[in-house]
């Protein structure tokens, strides 16, 4: 166990609170985990971590559950013996655009808190809205035609704060409260992030929004670098009703790195922990998966958990409504790019649902996984008259395209001509490798401006790597691959499901540990080996294959057209 300083990771996400602890060499000391739904689902009667109000599209989750979380993950960290006395710094990832709204009360519970209490008996009166909004919300219908007509259009509002209205961006939802539950605003003294809630907790008083994260919310002007006072008066509801919303979003911290404090004496009370031990700045979950590694130009990251993320680095700022730019959580400068779709891992594990599987099963991918491997590109036959398969599934009303509910096939010829929907469907056995290559096309088409060619080579990718649960997956892999490309090949970042959490920790060594002007990039990839860490999974770009998908990328954006022109007909 290492007697050095050691620094906190946490990753408070929809279903788990994970905390993860690094040496200042980035070596993984302890972790331990608390699991949502095997943990508290008999007390909270969640399901996947959440609650949800069907009729008006609700999903939320009890802010209660998240304090309990925090003890509960901390106290399996103690009986790990987890040096918690040596932890110098603490940082963290949460789950982005999810909201808390405080009351009055809060800021002075926070600071007089008890460690012979739980954080549950002290807080549980501490909020104007018992629930934290959960990013597959998607009740702000309304409220986004706003956003997106404010400014004039979408594209303008992404000029602005980096992103298009979506329904889970906190602004929106924000709206929505003061217009569907008016006491909860007029009764909120404070508005965080998930990512500020957390910090506010272990700092004992309410944390600023992190500069990464704020950028997740339709109101900040990005090329500005502050709040875009129309859409504050917007979403205040007048004028003179801005001044009261400023003072409950307060100010963003631009800074990344650096300390906002110690650590409450309810934890080194409670723990163990030092009164050095210093808080600093938590970010959001995606921000936090491109810190778990030092990219370089061109790389890109596809997190494929509950939700599927694409995610690259890049200095240049060019926003569009069909995507988000973000500041850097850490590198000022930088913008993360990101796609992010609802219809990740449970649009895939409804398709795998749907197979015929032999009665001794006992992976439950098998079948998928064979039919993947199976099926040629785009269901295609080598030297055939087939034409090519391409389909939408989305079991939840997606983010990107915005369209509804509902599963959609149609072909193609193998030059994308000539589109049109296949009524009657297919053969089931088709979808499986039809709903990876969707997820992948999507991030392709929308992605395709942001890289460049690399010698004779077409353009794409350096390197892609794959987080999250699906990136164990070897069928996933190789069509992730085959339609991405990637030059250098597709890799699996080995973080144990940590990436979230790690990238937490890393931010925390590189916060409290960087010398003057020193970048993250710089400090963390000093000490980070790729030994270990990283493992080759897959070829990445094949010739011919590639440009098979590269020659129906029109019709599959043409597909999204139709399917959108309908949904809001």
């Amino acid at each position: 166990m290492s007697s050095g300083p050691l620094y906190l990771g946490f990753d408070l996400s929809t279903q788990q609170l994970k905390a993860i602890v690094v040496s200042s060499d980035l070596k993984v000391v302890s972790e331990a985990k608390v699991d949502f739904d095997a943990d508290f689902a008999a007390k909270y009667g969640i399901r996947k971590g959440v609650l949800r109000n069907e009729d008006e599209g609700e999903v939320y989750a009890p802010v209660v559950m998240w304090l309990e979380a925090l003890d509960l993950v901390l106290s399996r960290l103690v009986e790990k013996k987890c040096p918690v006395e040596n932890i110098r710094g603490i940082s963290g990832s949460c789950q982005q655009h999810g909201s808390v709204f405080w009351n009055a009360h809060a800021e002075g519970a926070l600071g007089a808190l008890d460690g012979g209490k739980t954080l549950h008996e002290q807080l549980n009166h501490v909020f104007a809205y018992e629930f934290g909004p959960n990013w597959q919300d998607h009740s702000t219908q309304k409220e986004c035609d706003l956003f997106d007509s404010h400014l004039g259009n979408a594209e303008k509002l992404a000029e602005v704060t980096g992103s298009s209205a979506h329904h889970r961006f906190t602004g929106t939802q924000i709206l929505r409260m003061r217009r569907r539950r008016p006491q909860v605003y007029s009764e909120t003294a404070r508005i965080s992030l998930v990512s500020s809630f957390l910090a506010s907790v272990l700092l004992g008083t309410i944390a600023p929004l992190d500069i990464g994260d704020v950028t997740g919310m339709n109101l900040w002007d990005i090329p500005n670098h502050k709040w875009d006072e129309s859409l504050l008066e917007l979403t205040a509801g007048s004028k003179d009703a801005v001044p009261e919303l400023r003072q409950k979003l307060g100010e963003a911290r631009q800074d990344g790195g650096g300390s906002m404090g110690a650590i409450s004496s309810y934890f080194v009370t409670k723990y163990g922990f030092s009164k050095a031990c210093q808080v600093a700045p938590f970010t959001g979950d995606n921000p936090a998966t491109i810190m778990a590694l030092p990219l370089r130009p061109l790389d890109a990251i596809v997190s494929l958990g509950t939700s599927t993320t694409f995610l690259m680095v890049t200095p240049t700022y060019k926003p569009d409504p069909s995507y988000h730019f973000m500041n850097h959580p850490a590198n000022p400068g930088q913008y993360m790019f990101m796609l992010c779709y609802k219809n990740g891992g449970l649009a895939r594990e409804i398709v795998r649902d749907t197979l015929e599987k032999p009665s001794d099963a006992t992976d439950p991918w098998a079948t998928f996984n064979k039919n993947v491997l199976d099926t040629p590109a785009l269901g295609v036959t080598p030297d055939s008259g087939d034409r090519a398969k391409l389909g939408l599934y989305f079991p939840l009303p997606e983010i990107v395209p915005n369209i509804k509910a509902g599963t959609w096939r149609y072909t193609s010829k193998q030059d994308g001509s000539d589109l049109h929907e296949e009524t009657q469907g297919w053969d089931s056995s088709l979808d499986a490798r039809a709903i990876v290559e969707s997820q992948a096309l999507s991030m392709r088409l929308r992605s395709q401006n942001l890289v460049s060619g690399h010698g004779k080579l077409p353009a794409q990718p350096r390197r892609i790597y794959l987080v999250g649960g699906g990136s164990l997956n070897p069928a996933i892999q190789r069509v992730i691959g085959d339609v991405l490309g990637g030059v250098d090949g597709v890799y699996k970042l080995d973080v144990g499901g940590n990436a979230c959490a790690l990238g937490g920790a890393y931010k925390a060594v590189w916060a409290l540990e960087r010398s003057e002007g020193e970048s993250f990039d710089e400090l963390i990839g000093k000490r980070w080996t790729e030994k270990g860490a990283i493992e080759r999974v897959g070829q990445g770009y094949r010739e011919g294959v590639f440009e098979k998908y590269g020659d129906v990328l029109g019709a599959f954006g043409e597909m999204e057209s139709k399917i959108l022109q309908v949904a809001h007909n």
